[in-house]
């Protein structure tokens, strides 16, 4: 439970129609499999002690008593099980009988939930056995022990409140108004529904959807476990559809008629972080003054996880989606630059062009926004600037890209402006620091926003997201423009971008350019190249690899986790391909600039939101420019202590 993580699974275990001892037993095998699992949440099917399917059988109290003594078997099973059980079962509580949850943990019934919907259509008959859950919560006595029966009840766990659990009943979630919202805005960040729900054609795949979107409008988990082998298939087949969401993901999901039997891992920790960004999520709208909350206890430990965490959050993993974000981003930033020009009624669109990866995105982008503006690509002035460290293959594949897309290309000599101004400084050029470096940048900059002035343009931005965050620009250098297309969008996702615009490019030289860019190696070109003629500077061997950085800048910005939590999923997602010290190296690197050059983030240019994760200081993302990361460091330099051999 370390981190904010439970472990937690629907179940569906074979059953026999009104065999309560059978149904017990089967309960327990699963729930003793659970436990051996690592389970510490097992929700089971609507009804599952008697079988849904009882029909006017749920009338006769023998079956009402055998349910009673199935549950009590069960209790005494869970006794030193370290799990939360919720199972079904028919309870009579002053004379009317309802559909309920029996919420129990090891040896403790902690409460009834009664069903609040109850379906009387199509093949459904509830109301001719059961009644709706009353509006009132009272005690009641059941298997000996004295419960809370209602539904406005919460379940949290004294070692982690951050697990709160609710029920509700299958039909629950299909009516209008879901108890499960109720139980969300009350404080519930997991929902447990035990469910009977039939199979139709096509209704896993309502069923699915149904699952996921509650899930997301409530910013919680949510457990579906339904009934399937075993029920009664006189008129109705169940096929044991066991779902597990978490806000709008499917985690886990059982193959219906197979062994119902989903598992997976629930962040809780991030449902809190998500409700805690959403001035949506009010839970003072749900009248939460009528919830009893009872208490539980787990010990802690450590879940190991199992469910799978991206390398690359901001890439999907499939070719069609990937490619169909990639389109996407490319036409929110042409719509947003052409909406810029428009508005400043420019003549001409400005771009330093590099030969690397983010100048050939801005191109890319100009391209797309001068089409909608149907002007001619003439109107964007494509400008290398090579001086220093400039090499023959970036300098090539500039003047390359802008042939092919039929851009205006200019040519400006920097190194002798570059030279007078060392000389003004009284800089040696023979001392590579960052003044050599910066007033390259700096000078390039004001050759492009003069150019800008001369042909009445505007200067577009070529600086990324990833840069961004670790301050990867020259102040008042590439840092500033005009309006920049590619703040929203991070290194790794850059890539993919150029990547698909070289698959559907129509010309053979077009993709060849594209994808030579693309096998460039990282760099701002501001150091002398290698006698080969190679890139001496390459920025992820300074900066570190910008796969990483990617990974901490998501889930530091997008959910604010700890360095010791971002720390244990990236060693999850990256499996092995970085040494857990290069882990915990790269992640102080990327905390001590984040934090540094936050000023350079204070003062950025317009450019377009594109994903949920941005850095605009008048948009998602605002920050002192002099906050201090001393707590982070902390936490970071404890990290590393405990990998020291003691």
């Amino acid at each position: 439970m370390l981190h904010g993580f439970i472990r937690a699974c629907a179940v569906s275990p074979a059953l026999r129609v009104a065999d309560c001892g059978y149904n017990a037993q089967m309960t327990i095998e699963a729930m003793r499999r659970a436990a051996e699992d690592g389970v510490q949440l097992a929700v089971f099917p609507e009804l599952g002690l008697t079988g849904y399917t009882c029909s006017d059988l749920f009338l006769q109290q023998p079956l009402q008593r055998a349910a009673e003594a199935a549950l009590a078997e069960i209790l005494k099973a869970s006794e030193t099980l370290e799990l939360v059980v919720l199972v079904g079962l028919p309870v009579a509580v002053d004379g009317k009988l309802y559909n309920c949850a029996a919420v129990l943990c090891r040896g403790t019934l902690l409460g009834l939930v009664p069903k609040t919907y109850i379906p009387n259509y199509g093949e459904f008959y509830e109301r001719r056995h059961f009644s709706p859950a009353p509006a009132r919560t009272w005690m009641i006595c059941f298997v000996g022990q004295s419960v809370p029966f209602g539904t406005r009840l919460l379940f949290r766990c004294a070692s982690m409140p951050e697990f709160t659990l609710a029920a509700e009943v299958c039909e629950d979630l299909w009516a209008p108004l879901p108890p499960s919202t109720a139980h969300a805005l009350a404080g519930a960040t997991v929902i447990a529904n035990l469910s009977a729900s039939d199979e139709t054609v096509g209704k896993a795949e309502y069923r699915r959807q149904l699952v996921s979107q509650q899930s997301a409008r409530l910013l919680c988990a949510y457990l579906y476990a339904d009934a399937g082998h075993g029920e009664s298939t006189t008129d109705m087949v169940f096929a044991a559809h066991d779902l597990i969401c978490e806000n709008g993901a499917l985690l886990a999901e059982s193959k219906p008629f197979r062994e119902g039997y989903a598992c997976t891992e629930l962040d809780l920790g991030r449902m809190l972080a998500e409700r805690c960004r959403n001035t949506s999520f009010q839970p003072e709208a749900c009248g939460e003054e009528g919830y009893t909350t009872v208490s539980f206890d787990l010990p802690l430990r450590k879940v190991e996880l199992t469910r799978a965490f991206s390398p690359t959050p901001f890439v999907p993993a499939s070719d069609t989606a990937r490619a169909e974000r990639c389109e996407l981003i490319l036409e929110m930033q042409a719509d947003g630059l052409s909406k810029r020009i428009e508005h400043a009624h420019a003549k001409t669109a400005v771009i330093g062009i590099s030969g690397g990866l983010d100048s050939c995105l801005a191109l890319l982008v100009a391209v797309r926004a001068m089409k909608r503006l149907r002007r001619p690509m003439t109107d964007i002035l494509a400008v290398t600037m090579p001086c220093f460290g400039t090499t023959h293959r970036t300098r090539s594949n500039a003047e390359i890209l802008c042939d092919e897309l039929g851009v205006s290309f200019r040519e400006i000599q920097i190194a002798n402006t570059v030279r007078s101004h060392f000389a003004d400084i009284g800089q040696s050029e023979d001392v590579q620091d960052v003044t050599y470096e910066n007033a390259q940048a700096r000078v390039r900059t004001l050759e492009l926003m003069d150019l800008a002035n001369r042909t009445g343009g505007l200067v577009v931005g070529t600086g990324d997201l990833s840069e961004l965050a670790l301050g990867w620009a020259t102040y008042n250098g590439d840092h500033m423009s005009m309006y920049g297309v590619n703040a929203g969008v991070p290194k790794t996702l850059v890539r993919h971008i150029v990547r698909y615009e070289a698959d559907i490019a129509e010309r053979g030289a077009l993709r060849a350019v594209l994808l030579d860019i693309l096998d460039t190696p990282v760099s701002p070109e501001l150091l002398p190249a290698k006698e080969n003629g190679e890139i001496a500077q390459q920025t992820e061997s300074l900066v570190g690899p910008y796969e990483l950085h990617d990974f901490y800048l998501y889930y530091v910005l997008r959910f604010g986790f700890s360095p010791a939590k971002i720390y244990r999923l990236a060693q999850k997602a990256m499996d092995g391909r970085y040494s857990d010290e290069a882990l915990l190296h790269w992640l102080k690197n990327f905390y001590r600039r984040f934090f540094q050059q936050q000023f350079k983030r204070s003062c950025l240019p317009d450019g377009p939101k594109v994903g949920s994760v941005t850095l605009s200081p008048r948009g998602d993302w605002r920050m002192p420019s002099d906050a201090c990361a001393a707590v982070w460091q902390q936490e970071l330099d404890t990290l590393c202590a405990s990998r020291q051999p003691s």
